[in-house]
């Protein structure tokens, strides 16, 4: 099997909700599952990062936001085998439970402090004389630990780099991946349509409905005579109408990308429509999905899983501007213009929590796509010369993981401080 197949298997998955406080729920269904009864005690112990992005999101199916009601659905519903998915099919009597033990205040969520891992997630359920032990660590489904009694049935390694990097996606380019989606027979990406057909459903409910800030309402010209609808527009509208739906709380399931729904809705819809607007043909959707899905990746995994910096705004942003370049007929060459170009507009846009906020920046990165696919169409790109812009695109790259791991080190910790002074 091609490396970027693995790669694209691994990073492109589905899930109900955002990934933080359902990989939060995941954990506490694998600790519960190794009880004999219902849960009396639940801990927690989670990372900064887990914590910034599960505070202010909508949990589908339940009219709530935020850690606690995903973490006691997840010790209620007991289905870990689902994954990301695992309220899917969810009924009420499980919501209703849910909200027992959340009036019960069996639950307490405490800051992992001793760890520098940005993605972790450890779980400890009790109840009938047993105590049921979950560590999840650097991805949102990488179970590295699991114990009953304090007895391990499952302790592993995990192969990720530090910080929540995935090492082996940095080892791929821009150059490789080009090659690689423009070249590999359509059978072997044909999967990745129906991540943009699950996308492009949240979408159309996002327009459909009033979720969230109504930014995909707003951009497609729904809500008032400012703004005239445009291809670009449009575009930027459906991809923030998904997030509009998803942030606040749809119960539809989306298909992430690099562990970030967020990022899956913006290096997708806005492929897919634009495809549609083109009458391009499924082949062509497939490779242009193939291209912003592993640049996507490719990004992220020198930025880290959980980032400080916005993954949906920068690296989505990158790579749904690399589908509408090759969409429109455009090159290699072009395509690097348009990441230089993104990267160079996009570097500071900070990640401050899963949110309806979220739309806007998905708004603006994908309206950042467009320009930016517009002008690299037209050979313009900013030289070496120009802030932080290398002359090779890989060199840029490295730039935005030098500045989210390095540059800003205490960016995560100042965030989630004002978040919690609130």
């Amino acid at each position: 099997m091609h490396k970027m197949i693995e790669v694209l298997q691994k990073e492109v998955a589905p899930a109900q909700g955002c990934t933080e406080p359902i990989a939060v729920a995941y954990a506490v269904s694998i600790a519960a599952e190794q009880l004999e009864g219902p849960a009396e005690n639940v801990q927690l112990y989670l990372s900064g990062n887990i914590v910034k992005n599960a505070l202010g999101v909508g949990i589908p199916g339940t009219g709530r936001t935020g850690i606690d009601i995903a973490a006691l659905l997840g010790a209620v519903i007991r289905r870990s085998d689902k994954k990301l998915e695992i309220l899917n099919g969810m009924t009420d009597r499980q919501l209703k439970e849910a909200e027992a033990l959340l009036e019960q205040k069996i639950l307490k969520v405490s800051l992992k402090e001793d760890t520098a891992e940005r993605l972790y997630i450890e779980a400890v359920v009790q109840g009938g004389g047993h105590t049921g032990r979950c560590v999840i660590l650097r991805s949102h489904t990488n179970v590295v630990l699991i114990e009953k009694d304090g007895v391990p049935s499952l302790q592993t390694q995990n192969q990720d780099g530090p910080g929540g990097q995935a090492e082996d996606h940095a080892e791929l380019s821009v150059k490789e991946i080009y090659e690689f989606a423009t070249t590999i027979p359509f059978e072997e990406i044909a999967f990745l349509l129906e991540g943009a057909k699950m996308n492009m459903a949240v979408s159309a409910e996002g327009l459909r409905g009033d979720y969230g800030l109504r930014v995909g309402k707003a951009l497609s010209g729904k809500l008032g005579s400012l703004i005239q609808p445009t291809l670009g527009g449009e575009l930027a509208a459906a991809a923030a109408a998904a997030s509009d739906a998803r942030m606040d709380g749809c119960a539809m399931p989306v298909m992430t990308t690099g562990g970030s729904g967020n990022q899956g809705i913006s290096c997708t819809v806005a492929a897919a429509a634009l495809a549609e607007k083109l009458g391009s043909s499924q082949e062509q959707l497939a490779r242009a999905l193939a291209l912003s899905d592993l640049v996507t990746v490719h990004i992220k995994s020198y930025m880290g899983r959980l980032s400080p910096l916005c993954g949906s705004g920068i690296a989505g942003a990158a790579g749904s501007c690399c589908a509408m370049i090759y969409l429109m007929g455009g090159s290699l060459g072009q395509m690097e213009k348009g990441i230089q170009m993104i990267l160079a507009n996009h570097m500071g846009m900070i990640c401050d929590g899963a949110k309806t906020t979220c739309a806007l920046k998905i708004a603006t990165g994908v309206q950042a796509a467009v320009l930016c696919a517009t002008l690299a169409m037209e050979n313009l790109c900013p030289c070496e010369k120009e802030g932080i812009v290398c002359k090779d695109v890989e060199d840029t790259i490295r730039g935005v993981g030098c500045l989210a791991n390095q540059g800003v080190p205490q960016l995560d910790l100042t965030i989630l401080q004002v978040m919690l002074d609130k």
